[in-house]
């Protein structure tokens, strides 16, 4: 009885100090103390040291100075003749450079850092607990550091172009959130969005489309147009305003990263410099010419004034997806294949991406990040990779001597649905609530060595769908607050219920401001049908497979069809859909074990054609017996896709039919592409 009541004890002592805070993202350690922290007074500062007072003072200390102490905004302070005391000091306790200590107490805020990032972090903790008391703030004591170095979000400013006030904007939910990298994917076939002044046409070319939508140009014409045209979409930042920006973000411990993409997605530079192509058609095409001079050139005085716009240590050189094409018939390419005595052409993207690694390390001591698909060549241990395919990819860099930084597509890619896709404008594809995001855990199965060479983790926003300032926001919010969440405190520990509290008061409180955060309170969630198993007379059939599934969408393997797990809106790894695109057919027989009466056989399919998963052109259902021969119970032919929108269409057979084998065949159409299914419901 006494050891239940002292659980009980410490049950509610720690229930507490969860309620206690609702700060994003959490701290390490926040323990209640008696009283509260009274906010309309001025403070005497009192720092330890002379470094002490520069490093805090850099950071904003000395604002609270002579002002009292609110982050409201629309309040108006009273000022009281009652001052209180700010003791700053050296947090001897804990060298790690991010760290910080904060013990309010009624009269005195007693705060310890050792670098300015650990005294912006201690200042944007008290603020954000300011912004919450009426009159006062609850006294606490709070230990905190991060668990990683990285901790940002990509903002794709190619694919729909944002006003400059969009990004400081941006900016400052970082800082709140204690992230620390702005990644601007600058460039890309869609629109160069830098002013480089060696290459002109860049702006004045490659800058402008003849569409505003990405999704209508892209399905179009894919034609650019020029800067003034009546029907130009488009723009680029200047690098004043991008240099003004960079200073804004520093001021508040955020690195701006630029990308610029090579040496794929690049149609709009090989449009306006058809030189830097294989086949210098004026149309544009995707990839550089690694074999010509030229493209060196243009690269290296791209990034020099690249380099000397962003200090950032860091350049992000793309690297993804490249189709090389052009290459194999391309005579400078062949040439540079034999002058460099690779083994094949497509080892002139690991040649490349080497190249321009070298003249970065040597011209600007920077040091290169590429996306995971150049993993496939050879590269100086310098380059870093950012992973977005594959979790399987992190101990492969790992393993041969690269930095890391997390972004994989299923938990941060944050272009996807977020909520059920009937109730918001189209996205890109998959299903990915807050719930999914929070859910990563970054540093699971890894061992300490090997994270060490985790650098952090990183949240991107694709912006296909995303066009104006209102869906970035709604994009972003809250889900990067996720992100902030699991990079902070490394994700190792969950507790989803109370996050979701947390995110859904802030994104309340931002939506209150007039940002356009997707409103949390009236979620509608995963599809229904997800959130419950389903009992039938198959549940733990066995199935025969005559063509394999994807290993990548294996759900539950050879058991998946008939585990009773039913499909929601998210297709990805590790959910009950499983995916065929071998010969585009889903060809299996289900093994009942005895003869059985069925009246009704049924499966759903899954329909989203982003990533080209479609209904089956043709399904049947047949009967069998003991030989083999069938009686066809069911056919259905798809003329096309109908649907925009992710849908699940179920196809069904109803009637009676006495048979212990059932034999399930889909196929697609003209279209191609993936046929995802997820259980033979039998009746």
């Amino acid at each position: 009885m006494r050891q239940s009541s002292l659980l009980l004890s410490l049950l509610f002592l720690w229930t507490a100090g969860i309620k206690g805070q609702s700060l994003i993202p959490s701290p390490l350690t926040y323990q209640p103390l008696t009283g509260s922290h009274p906010l309309e007074r001025t403070y005497r500062i009192e720092p330890e040291s002379k470094a002490v007072w520069r490093d805090a003072k850099a950071a904003g200390w000395d604002l609270l100075q002579h002002s009292p102490l609110t982050g409201r905004r629309g309040h108006t302070p009273v000022r009281s003749k009652a001052r209180g005391i700010i003791s700053l000091a050296a947090y001897v306790d804990d060298p790690r450079p991010e760290a910080y200590a904060l013990r309010i107490t009624p009269d005195t805020l007693w705060v310890q850092a050792n670098t300015g990032a650990g005294w912006r972090h201690a200042l944007t903790t008290l603020q954000w607990l300011a912004d919450e008391g009426r009159n006062a703030i609850p006294c606490v004591s709070i230990e905190d550091a991060p668990a990683l170095a990285w901790r940002g979000v990509m903002l794709d400013v190619s694919r729909h172009f944002y006003p400059v006030s969009t990004l400081y904007n941006v900016i400052d939910w970082l800082a709140r959130y204690k992230m620390n990298r702005l990644h601007l994917h600058l460039t890309d076939a869609a629109g160069w969005r830098m002013e480089i002044k060696r290459y002109p046409l860049l702006t004045k070319q490659a800058a402008w489309r003849d569409a505003a939508l990405w999704k209508t140009w892209w399905n179009g014409s894919r034609a650019y147009a020029h800067e003034g045209d009546s029907a130009a979409y488009g723009g680029y930042y200047t690098q004043n305003e991008l240099r003004l920006l960079v200073k804004y973000a520093s001021q508040r411990g955020v690195t701006i990263v630029p990308e610029i993409e090579m040496p794929a997605h690049s149609e709009e530079v090989t449009a306006a410099y058809p030189f830097l192509s294989c086949t210098h058609d004026p149309k544009g095409q995707a990839d550089f010419c690694p074999g010509n001079d030229s493209t060196f050139t243009f690269l290296e005085h791209v990034l020099d004034e690249v380099m000397e716009v962003f200090p950032s240590a860091d350049i992000h050189v793309g690297g993804d997806e490249a189709g090389k094409a052009a290459w194999p018939t391309c005579p400078r390419c062949t040439q540079r294949v034999k002058d460099e005595a690779l083994p094949s052409v497509e080892a002139l993207q690991g040649y490349l991406i080497r190249r321009v690694a070298d003249y970065a390390r040597r011209a600007g001591n920077r040091r290169i990040v590429a996306w995971d698909e150049v993993l496939d060549d050879s590269l100086a241990q310098d380059v870093q990779v950012m992973v977005w395919r594959d979790t399987s990819a992190v101990r492969k860099a790992i393993a041969r001597g690269h930095d890391v930084i997390l972004a994989p597509g299923a938990f941060c890619y944050l272009d996807a649905y977020q909520d059920d896709p009937s109730a918001g404008p189209e996205a890109n594809g998959a299903y990915r609530p807050l719930s999914r995001v929070y859910a990563y855990r970054p540093l699971s199965a890894l061992s300490p060595d090997e994270r060490q060479h985790v650098r952090g983790i990183q949240g991107c926003l694709w912006t296909e769908y995303v066009p104006t300032t209102a869906d970035v926001e709604r994009m972003l919010l809250p889900r990067m607050m996720a992100i902030a969440e699991n990079g902070w405190t490394g994700g190792e520990t969950k507790n989803f219920a109370h996050f979701r509290q947390r995110a859904e008061a802030e994104t309340n409180r931002l939506r209150a401001q007039g940002v356009n955060a997707f409103n949390l309170s009236a979620e509608i969630g995963d599809r229904a049908a997800a959130r419950q198993t389903v009992e039938h007379k198959a549940r733990g059939a066995k199935v025969i497979y005559h063509r394999p599934y994807s290993n990548t969408y294996a759900a539950g393997g050879d058991s998946a069809l008939t585990d009773g797990r039913r499909g929601g809106w998210d297709y990805g790894t590790g959910t009950a859909w499983q995916g065929f695109i071998s010969r585009g057919r889903l060809d299996v027989t289900l093994d009942l074990g005895a003869v059985t009466d069925v009246n009704r056989v049924a499966l759903d399919f899954l329909q989203t054609a982003g990533p080209e998963i479609y209904l089956p052109a043709h399904f049947s259902i047949a009967a069998q017996d003991d030989d083999g021969r069938e009686t066809m119970l069911f056919t259905h032919s798809e003329a096309e896709v109908r649907h925009t929108l992710p849908s699940v269409e179920t196809l069904e057979w109803r009637g009676h039919v006495r048979t212990r084998f059932l034999h399930v065949r889909a196929t697609n159409g003209p279209l191609g592409g993936w046929i995802f299914t997820d259980e033979i419901v039998v009746e």
